[in-house]
């Protein structure tokens, strides 16, 4: 297993586990097909921070209602997760629209949980970064829900390729490759949306008067100025494996997991009963996860 990281432009690769002070992951998608949860727990082994942010779409409650995958490994994360809680780390949780039902405890604390619409973050070194999921610059889940779920099963459908076409690359001796994200980055539309997102989240950091935001939703990792604003997106884990990280000294930069091996574990387990009570409106229970004792296995 290895890491690379991209920081301040320089490709890096690190050796040992590192602290950071704080550490920004989105769009996880537990409860999704295409989830990399294997992967984010071995993420989270080898770094850690004093201050994890969630920035949103942490557990899809779209592919819960449909048809929800929900693996031992996606219990392991929400467990691992709550026991760094416990331990004394900060973690923030923004949700985002696929786990929207969240978003009615916002300003609430679950001990060392906290819950918000979004926030800004005063890094080491004095800069302020406005925090938030970014759904809300999507004029599509804005405006045309239907359109949007349409567009998330093609996206589904896209990411299911992903796997059988690099089981051919593996047997020729080829590395992992993403067909999805190439596609995403290849039709004209969807980079002419990348951009106007871009641009629509930075004109909104600039009116809040912040130096920079950090945000996630459109699975596609960049840290660049907009308009004097630095733009940072987390990416995912479900296809490229990404997150932000600050440093002691309030350096930002990306890094980006290599996992082992890209297939998922097929243990499936019980959905806890949490993830239907949040996507059908009801308040969750924190218990659930820990109450179910499924199998573990390949």
């Amino acid at each position: 297993m290895s890491a690379t990281r991209v920081q301040d432009g320089v490709l890096s690769r690190t050796v040992k586990p590192r602290q950071f002070r704080t550490l920004f992951v989105s769009d996880l998608h537990l409860g999704a097909r295409a989830c990399q949860a294997e992967a984010f727990l071995d993420f989270l082994r080898y770094y850690d921070a004093d201050t994890i942010y969630l920035v949103g779409d942490i557990i899809d409650f779209w592919s819960v209602r449909r048809n929800p995958v929900w693996l031992q490994s996606h219990n392991d994360v929400l467990q691992k997760l709550l026991r760094k809680a416990r331990k004394g780390t900060k973690i923030i949780f923004i949700p985002g629209n696929h786990d929207e039902g969240v978003r009615g405890y916002s300003g609430m604390s679950f001990g060392a949980i906290e819950i918000h619409h979004d926030i800004v973050h005063l890094t080491a070194d004095g800069r302020r970064f406005l925090v938030m999921h970014g759904d809300e610059f999507d004029v599509v889940v804005r405006y045309a829900k239907w359109l949007a779920f349409l567009g998330d099963r093609s996206y589904e459908f896209a990411l299911w390729c992903n796997r059988p076409f690099n089981l051919v690359r593996r047997r020729f001796g080829f590395g992992y490759w993403s067909l999805s994200n190439y596609l995403k980055l290849s039709v004209k539309t969807a980079v002419n949306f990348i951009g106007e997102f871009e641009q629509a989240i930075s004109v909104e950091a600039k009116r809040r008067d912040v130096d920079g935001v950090i945000c996630g939703h459109i699975h596609h990792m960049a840290d660049r100025m907009i308009d004097g604003i630095r733009y940072l997106n987390c990416g995912d884990w479900v296809e490229s494996c990404t997150a932000i990280a600050e440093d002691f000294d309030g350096k930002l930069s990306q890094i980006r997991w290599v996992p082992g091996s890209m297939e998922p574990s097929r243990a499936a387990v019980a959905v806890p009963s949490f993830a239907f009570d949040a996507a059908s409106g009801r308040a969750a229970s924190g218990h659930a996860v820990a109450a179910s004792t499924p199998l573990r296995g390949r």
